[in-house]
């Protein structure tokens, strides 16, 4: 067991909030109990996530998105009022960390997509092969033609076959632009980024950091004909698909430090 505020020193020392310019609050966001035996993890602070966690007898939960996204007005009516009324009736700690939790080196989201997707390996660490771009360096690239140990048609990091382990990986299907040469087999990627979630105004910033192509969530009109036009490979895997494990990893680290229980709880979004 463990006290509230000793889990967010825990969480801020892991994620420091104070580096980055968010929208929303990070940290504390709803207070409940003071003693926390049982964290419960997911993407977003939904309704049906913080159910779940009632009936998992949870005492905080611990998301990326909050009760707060860019735009609000700050009231406490509808879906929020019934977000807020479950957590405060059953006395549940609600912790939150936007752009903290995509950049962690190594439990964050983009850290986990790309170890999860087998960009990032040891040795890629270790040869300098991962890089940052964009704004806050929350973008990763990396050297796919140097930490891949083989380079065949067979390989997933190909155009069409690239396309193929994304959907297989992350289960679901993947909206991709690409020109017709790079849908040639014999074209490898030598230079893959990513930024999971709504990341799509990161691609100019992808092209310019010499990327072949690039993966994050979304997928907005303009950045289909930038594709096409600059010969740089676009696939859209779906926000909430890209965003699901820098949360578990983070609340399973920090809870197997502080000696609590924790579950993730999966609630699927087609997003």
């Amino acid at each position: 067991m463990t006290d509230r505020q000793t889990l967010l020193e825990a969480l801020n020392t892991l994620l420091q909030p104070e580096r980055f310019a968010d929208y929303g609050p990070n940290g504390l966001q709803v207070e409940g109990k003071p003693q926390i035996r049982k964290i419960v993890s997911g993407v977003t602070a939904s309704r049906a996530l913080i159910e779940a966690a009632i009936e998992a007898k949870a005492d905080a939960i611990f998301v990326h998105h909050g009760l707060y996204w860019r735009g609000q007005t700050g009231v406490v009516t509808g879906w929020m009022k019934e977000r807020l009324k479950l957590l405060l009736t059953h006395d549940i700690n609600l912790y939150a960390y936007h752009l903290p939790l995509d950049a962690h080196p190594q439990l964050g989201n983009n850290a986990q997509l790309g170890q999860k997707l087998g960009f990032i390996t040891p040795k890629a660490w270790e040869r300098g092969e991962i890089t940052h771009f964009g704004e806050q360096s929350l973008g990763w690239i990396a050297n796919i033609a140097q930490s891949c140990e083989k380079n065949t048609q067979n390989h997933p990091f190909y155009a069409e076959n690239l396309q193929k382990h994304l959907e297989n990986t992350l289960k679901r299907q993947v909206t991709s632009v690409f020109t017709a040469s790079a849908a040639m087999k014999n074209v490898a990627f030598k230079n893959i980024a990513w930024c999971t979630g709504g990341a799509q105004s990161y691609f100019e910033a992808a092209i310019a950091a010499g990327a072949d192509a690039f993966i994050t969530g979304e997928i907005s009109e303009p950045q289909a004909h930038l594709a096409r036009e600059c010969g740089v490979a676009y696939f859209a895997c779906g926000h909430h698909a890209t965003e699901r494990y820098g949360a578990p990893a983070v609340a399973a680290h920090v809870a197997a430090q502080l000696e609590i229980e924790h579950e993730f709880i999966e609630i699927d979004n087609p997003a």
